[in-house]
């Protein structure tokens, strides 16, 4: 009898244990990628302010200027305005296609139009740049130019930064509610 018992409950101890996994799945929620908060791109594009948000680089005869840095933002940007040689910032650069499971990669891009531009040797003696967020605030403008000396490898050097003027269909920020 006794031993009756102790198989009744090991058989309710096992179904008990098996049934546990169903369970929990049914308190399981899917996962769904979202993009991070805007506030993790600001200070990803303050934090490269001084190393270049562009990068500057003489290669086969060519001045190329790789815009790889703002390019692991573009699912926060709705633009990447830039201009060569002045502050107008009449130019803007593709973006790439966000995809919210890799928020920071950029996808293969066998064109590369999104990463950088080719330009005649020297010609651009500072680029200027403005990150335009996906809620249409800019950022300040920072003009770079190439370093000195610098050959093949990649380099910018702040010359100026200025402060983004605000734009017509830029948002104003919403009264507190109390």
């Amino acid at each position: 009898m006794r031993l009756m018992k102790n198989l009744a409950y090991a058989a309710l101890g096992a179904a008990l244990v098996f049934s546990l996994p169903a369970r929990a799945q049914e308190d399981e929620e899917e996962y769904k990628p979202e993009i991070p908060d805007v506030s993790i791109y600001k200070a990803m594009l303050d934090a490269n302010k001084p190393t270049g948000w562009i990068q500057f680089r003489n290669y086969d005869d060519r001045q190329l200027v790789y815009f790889t840095a703002l390019q692991t933002m573009h699912c926060r940007l709705s633009a990447i305005r830039y201009s060569i040689n002045d502050d107008s910032l009449d130019r803007s650069l593709p973006l790439a296609k966000c995809d919210p499971q890799l928020p920071f990669n950029l996808p293969s891009d066998d064109t590369a139009d999104y990463i950088y531009i080719s330009l005649k040797k020297n010609e651009a003696e500072t680029i200027a740049v403005q990150a335009v967020w996906d809620d249409g605030s800019g950022s300040e403008i920072v003009i770079y130019k190439p370093c000195e000396n610098v050959g093949e490898a990649t380099c910018a050097a702040i010359k100026t930064i200025k402060k983004s003027k605000k734009r017509v269909d830029e948002p104003s920020p919403s009264s507190a509610v109390r």
